[in-house]
């Protein structure tokens, strides 16, 4: 049983690391030699914060996996009303719409929910936007790999899940670019662009909290998240941490959120600076005004002693 499920956690993105260098590597190359006076280019430092934690979350995901695949056979063997044949070419179809409707769902609940968004913004902490960027993703996982219980609760067989993330994984690889401006309009209508996505992770003001798509941006123009770039970005969180080191990188935002709440005065602070949006506070104890004086009451005629 083990070694089947070692078997299943054969990984698209395993496969595709060489071709991954090599791309990183050419667009080192374009943006070093290239003329686009746009584009803020690299730092060695923070490419190789990246791809180091890349390789971290490439090796956490694994674990989790396995973990995961067991919870998903048994909602897929006892649970499941009905098993789509997995070689049959609309259980893709359904599991590619499937995933990429779920990831919609939950990247969005990522940046609303600061527990999930404490790990999520490891992947927007670069001040830089090319592919090494796409790498730098959380090791605090446990969220993404609950989300698609709904599938093989559905008939979806497990394995076919992790592989369908992985093929958007490898598709965000060519969001994350600068050298490439804006495609045809109908691929922009239907698909993620790296125009789209560098809306995602700009800290501008109006980019806050859009374009969440993974594959389609579909989603986020029927959900009202959508914003189309209108000036090149400024990338990196609001608060920028200003740090190469792979573990503050991963750790800054849990560490931020326990001081939060072991200083919060109530059970509502705390659970506010746990599930409430990032930056959430507590609204401040504002005195009330003092009363408006009372006329004096009109005098009461006495009663008749008689």
């Amino acid at each position: 049983m083990l070694q089947h499920i070692l078997d299943r956690l054969r990984d698209p993105i395993v496969f595709a690391l060489p071709a991954i260098a090599l791309l990183i590597a050419v667009e080192m190359l374009a943006l070093r030699f290239g003329d686009d006076e746009d584009a803020k280019g690299f730092d060695p430092r923070d490419t190789r914060a990246s791809v180091l934690t890349g390789l971290g979350a490439l090796v956490v995901s694994t674990l989790l996996r396995a973990a995961a695949l067991a919870l998903y056979a048994f909602a897929y063997a006892y649970l499941a009303p009905f098993h789509f044949p997995p070689d049959a070419w609309w259980t893709w179809v359904f599991l590619f719409f499937g995933v990429e409707f779920l990831l919609y769902w939950y990247h969005r609940a990522a940046h609303v929910v600061r527990l999930i968004w404490a790990g999520h913004q490891v992947h927007h902490s670069s001040e830089y936007f090319n592919t090494s960027t796409a790498l730098r993703r959380k090791w605090a996982q446990w969220f993404e790999k609950l989300v698609w219980l709904p599938l093989p609760l559905m008939g979806i067989p497990p394995a076919l899940v992790f592989t369908m993330h992985s093929c958007h994984l490898i598709y965000g690889l060519f969001a994350h670019t600068e050298k490439v401006g804006k495609l045809p309009r109908w691929i922009e209508f239907v698909f993620v662009t790296p125009s789209h996505h560098r809306v995602h992770h700009g800290s501008d003001p109006e980019y806050l909290d859009k374009n969440f798509g993974s594959i389609l941006i579909i989603w986020d123009r029927m959900f009202g998240t959508f914003q189309p770039e209108v000036q090149r970005p400024t990338y990196g969180l609001t608060k920028q941490i200003g740090t190469y080191s792979i573990w503050r990188i991963q750790a800054h935002e849990f560490a931020s959120m326990v001081r939060d709440v072991r200083g919060a005065a109530s059970w509502r602070h705390r659970l506010g600076y746990v599930f409430g949006r990032p930056g959430w506070q507590p609204a401040a104890d504002v005195p009330r005004p003092p009363a408006a004086p009372q006329p004096p009451a009109a005098p009461q005629p006495m009663s008749a002693q008689y």
